[in-house]
């Protein structure tokens, strides 16, 4: 996967789509150490989203790296290996997160 994503096959747009069919979330993916918090936080909200609608339990672990651009990679040492930084959307999402209100989460009890 790691081949896959720094020759440009695998994005993280890809990433987050694959999470509504087949996966759990975004799991150690190395980002820009330079991203605005509100990128971050879309992200964040977006998977919540995915969860809702799919009645799923999703996770974000997104790894801001201080001082590294894409292209660049991070190691985190150990067993844990390396990752490289991976573009993300440059589009504000400071509007949508500063608007505030809540996503629900999963109810799974209604679905028997």
């Amino acid at each position: 996967m790691i081949e896959a994503a720094q020759n440009g096959h695998l994005t993280f747009s890809k990433l987050e789509a694959m999470t509504s069919v087949c996966s759990v979330g975004l799991d150690m993916i190395a980002i820009p150490g330079d991203t605005p918090e509100s990128t971050i936080a879309g992200i964040i909200a977006d998977e919540m989203a995915i969860g809702m609608i799919n009645k799923k339990t999703t996770a974000v672990r997104i790894i801001p790296a201080c001082g590294k651009v894409v292209g660049d990679k991070v190691s985190f040492g150990g067993l844990l290996g390396e990752a490289p930084i991976m573009p993300v959307n440059n589009l504000s999402s400071d509007i949508f997160v500063n608007r505030g209100g809540r996503i629900p989460a999963p109810i799974h009890s209604l679905n028997n």
